[in-house]
């Protein structure tokens, strides 16, 4: 089975950094990107997902709205909250929304763990 990661950012060059850093731990992991939360509601609507990063601060939606929205949906969905924003407000938030949270700038060692959890969830 193919997993898919959808990566959410607005910043392309985030994304770019985010997919190296998933390729690292996760190589046959198929990615897809988009740039807002309307766009991954586009792609989660026309494709299967499996896990989802998203990037916190967004215009429109933010990253927290985007899981939420998730979460309604798909209860197990794997998902990881990406910010600089390193606060304790916004990790009690990721918290709440039963998402993961994961400091930038992502490396594949601030990753691995979530990606390796979410291996085991999308492969049960």
């Amino acid at each position: 089975m193919t997993v898919t990661v959808l990566i959410v950012d607005d910043s392309k060059l985030a994304r770019i950094v985010a997919g190296k850093a998933v390729t690292a731990t996760q190589p046959t992991w198929e990615r897809l990107e988009a740039s807002n939360a309307d766009e991954a509601m586009d792609l989660i609507g026309s494709h299967e997902i499996d896990v989802v990063l998203v990037d916190y601060n967004m215009p429109g939606k933010n990253g927290l709205e985007l899981a939420q929205d998730l979460r309604s949906s798909r209860p197990s969905m794997p998902i990881a909250i990406i910010t600089a924003n390193v606060q304790a407000e916004v990790l009690s938030l990721a918290r709440a929304a039963n998402a993961t949270f994961v400091a930038k700038p992502v490396t594949p060692e601030g990753l691995r763990d979530f990606l390796i959890q979410a291996d085991k969830i999308v492969s049960a």
